[in-house]
């Protein structure tokens, strides 16, 4: 299967004079969160909350930085989440892709907004 990449916008929402960012990620659901480089951070001003332990696809664990919140946009979808800072390339995992109800549309190697809600995003609160 080849890679999924999506364009998406990430704003910082403390700081509304900041330009927001148009980027390409890696869309992987097999990953939870969304993690950034380091230059999108600095680029944000997003502030540091804390660390998180990671394992990384090879096994080996790493503590990296945890900032936000970051305001994330794509086609009709918002959401808000925290970011790993992390690698040379932007990535989306399950918990924001979830958080705003988008899908991977495996054969046409695309992210989208779930068809089952296209007009706004849906989750289960029960």
């Amino acid at each position: 299967m080849e890679l999924i990449i999506a364009r998406i916008i990430l704003k910082n929402p403390r700081e509304s004079e900041i330009k927001p960012l148009e980027l390409d990620v890696l869309v992987d659901s097999g990953a939870l969160h969304l993690c950034i480089p380091e230059h999108v951070r600095v680029q944000l001003k997003l502030e540091e909350i804390g660390k998180k332990g990671v394992t990384l696809a090879d096994g080996r664990e790493k503590l990296v930085p945890y900032v936000g919140p970051v305001e994330i946009r794509f086609d009709n979808r918002i959401g808000f989440s925290g970011a790993l800072v992390m690698g040379d390339q932007a990535l989306l995992g399950a918990i924001p892709m979830e958080d705003m109800d988008l899908v991977i549309s495996p054969k046409k190697r695309l992210l989208e907004v779930n068809p089952e809600n296209p007009n706004i995003a849906a989750s289960i609160a029960k």
